[in-house]
Formats: structure tokens, C-alpha cells, sequence
């Protein structure tokens, strides 16, 4: 069988998936929207619906299993509330405890800076909050697990919510210069 494989920027406000069980839909923003994809495409791995960035779209389920495993760099440029500190950053290099489900993890080591610049992001369907409300920061998180909103609980963690998190790179694959909700076919994924 030929497989499909597709990258796209994920929007602000659509969750990553294809159909949904609730009856009516409720208004939800699917990955089906963003274009005519083939009957069993499926998402290799979640961003929610609050997140945008990078997503691998695939017709190969074995494909998916391996992508999501624990050993593919994931990297998310994150803005948080606040000046973010060099201390924190450690804390968050180190691996903290969050919750996940209503159970204690410790996450695993993983690599974050501050972004010298700030990124240039399509504009986000919902407005961030503006500088009256005090300083944000934008940081760089790589992690190679993936956990339950795991960034956000993180940043929440070290006392900087995050404010807006985009995955930027899946592997070697990068989001680059594409717009929010283009879709681009692969020939293979190069991860």
C-alpha cells in the first residue's frame, strides 16, 4: 500500500484530530478542515487545542507508533508570563515534578534557552495578552517525551505560565517560514 504523509502548521483553536464522537460537533475546529486529505490520514502525535506549530499527518500507523516514541526531539518556542531567570531555565534542564492524570512525574532532562529575538509567528486568532499586563519571555524547550500538556505544566511549575507554545521541529523536520494551517505533502518523513 501507498502511504501519505503530510506536514502542516496546526492553528491556534483546531485540536488534532479527524472526527469527533460528540454529537452535534460543537463548533470544534478538525484537521479535516484544513484540507482534502485521504479516509485513514491520522495525526502522529497531539498538540492541543491551545498549542499551534508542527504536525506530522500520516496514512501509515507504524509510522506513527515509531515518531512518538522516546528517543524523537520535539522543540517548542514557548512565550511565558515574566522575565524569565537563568535559575529557572536549570530547573526546567533538570527535569521537575508535575502532575499528569492526578499522578506525581518527574520529567526527563531536557534542553531550554532564551530566544535572543522574538520569533515571527503568524498572528494568533486570539489575542495574547498585551505589555500592560507586565514582561514576557520566549524560550526554547526540547524534549524527546511527550507527555499530557507536559511544556505548559512545566513552565507553570518554575513560576512562568506559558502564555503561548508553538512545536517549532520534529526530528530534523522544521516548521520554518510556513503559515498557520498550510499543509505540505512529504514524500517521507525525514526525522
Amino acid at each position: 500500500m501507498h502511504h501519505r504523509h503530510f506536514k502542516i502548521y496546526k492553528p491556534y483553536g483546531y485540536i488534532s484530530q479527524f472526527i469527533t464522537n460528540e454529537r452535534p460537533r460543537k463548533k470544534k475546529k478538525l484537521l479535516g478542515d484544513l484540507g482534502d486529505f485521504p479516509i485513514e490520514t491520522m495525526a502522529v502525535g497531539r498538540l492541543d487545542q491551545d498549542s499551534e506549530g508542527l504536525l506530522f499527518l500520516t496514512t501509515n500507523g507504524k509510522l506513527s507508533a515509531k515518531v512518538n516514541g522516546n528517543k524523537i526531539e520535539k522543540e517548542y518556542y514557548v512565550q511565558v508570563d515574566g522575565q524569565i531567570t537563568p535559575g529557572a531555565l536549570d530547573k526546567l534542564k533538570q527535569g521537575l515534578e508535575i502532575s499528569i492524570h492526578g499522578e506525581t512525574y518527574t520529567t526527563l532532562p531536557c534542553q531550554a534557552f532564551i530566544l535572543k529575538e522574538k520569533p515571527n509567528f503568524p498572528k494568533r486568532a486570539k489575542k495574547i495578552r498585551d505589555q500592560r499586563h507586565g514582561p514576557t519571555s520566549w524560550i526554547s524547550v526540547t524534549l524527546v517525551e511527550g507527555k499530557f500538556r507536559q511544556v505548559k505544566k512545566m513552565t507553570a511549575a518554575i513560576g512562568f505560565p506559558t502564555l503561548r507554545l508553538v512545536r517549532v521541529r520534529i526530528g530534523s523536520e522544521k516548521l520554518n517560514n510556513m503559515d498557520s494551517g498550510e499543509v505540505i505533502e512529504l514524500s517521507e518523513f525525514s526525522y
